[in-house]
């Protein structure tokens, strides 16, 4: 996909270096078409490396796409310069009369405390009520899928007696989804988390479907019905060597920490892991932003329907 992005974004010479398509900005408005309109809220420490990692993702498609990077103006980044920020990140206050065909919720590194207690919640739950109205998709990631399920539809999160943490199998519940288009019978995908939403919450909640789960790392997509709300607890977008390092980060902190699961070549972490998972992470993406996205999104943004809130409903 020739993903727009600015000419100077971080991302632009990794992705050139793997021989993604990536234009800027100034060969775009050179074509006339209506690109398809993201956005991304990166809520992750680690931005640039996040933002390479989704773009990365949603490459894989022949629409145009223009892409804005949101940031939190209540919680300051620890991990991220401040010229990056203000560079290439806006803030709410700046899109929020803007209309968006889609819009993707990263995970955050919060998952310890309740979502009240998160010092950006108050924000965050504003552009979840936005998005119902000015989104016509919204992907959510690990702790964004939490957040978006609690908050939505009062769906809990509980804490693991351990890490989910590792390369995970998982079975595809709706092959018939267009999300699942393309899509084996059982598929990889990494996980990273210390809590969970459990099935037996989402099936109970009839706005919501469950769409793939693994055996032992739980419920990995749900989505409302329709797909104008996915939530997906695992990390498609990771990169071969991410969980190495959050790996060696945590045992250098001297935390109890086990190696990851199916991930490392005979779990010895000496050896280099193998990517085993991104063709089916990027054909997740690209089916969301193929078939759901640019498939049902009024041509116009201004003819966008609102979507219902169904906030706090578990019946």
């Amino acid at each position: 996909m020739p993903i727009k992005i600015p000419e100077d974004l971080p991302a632009r010479s990794v992705l050139e270096g793997e021989s993604i398509f990536v234009m800027t900005t100034r060969r775009a408005e050179t074509q006339d078409i209506r690109p398809v309109r993201l956005v991304i809220l990166n809520l992750m420490p680690t931005k640039i490396a996040t933002e390479t990692q989704l773009m990365r993702c949603l490459s894989n498609s022949p629409i145009q796409a223009e892409i804005d990077l949101l940031q939190t103006s209540s919680h300051t980044a620890g991990n991220t310069s401040p010229e990056h920020l203000a560079s290439f990140y806006k803030t709410f206050d700046e899109i929020r009369d803007d209309r968006y065909d889609g819009m993707i919720i990263t995970g955050a590194p919060v998952e310890h405390l309740d979502f009240e207690d998160v010092d950006y919640w108050p924000e965050l739950t504003r552009i979840l009520d936005w998005t119902l109205t000015n989104v016509y998709s919204t992907f959510h990631i690990c702790w964004g899928a939490q957040a978006g399920l609690y908050y939505h539809y009062g769906v809990r999160k509980y804490p693991l007696a351990s890490k989910c943490f590792g390369v995970y199998w998982h079975d595809v519940l709706a092959p018939a989804s267009p999300l699942f288009r393309g899509f084996d019978d059982a598929f990889p995908a990494p996980h990273s988390r210390h809590t969970e939403v459990r099935p037996d919450d989402i099936m109970a909640c009839p706005d919501l479907e469950l769409l793939a789960t693994s055996p032992e790392a739980g419920v990995h997509v749900c989505a409302r019905r329709g797909l104008r709300q996915v939530f997906v607890s695992g990390h498609g977008e990771y990169d071969a060597d991410t969980l190495a390092q959050e790996y060696a980060r945590d045992r250098d902190r001297g935390l109890d920490i086990e190696v990851p699961v199916g991930y490392f070549p005979g779990d010895d972490p000496a050896r280099v892991p193998r990517m085993t998972w991104r063709a089916h992470a990027s054909l997740l993406y690209s089916n969301w932003l193929n078939n759901v996205v640019y498939q049902d999104t009024p041509y116009h943004l201004e003819d966008l329907e609102p979507l219902p809130s169904r906030r706090g409903r578990s019946d």
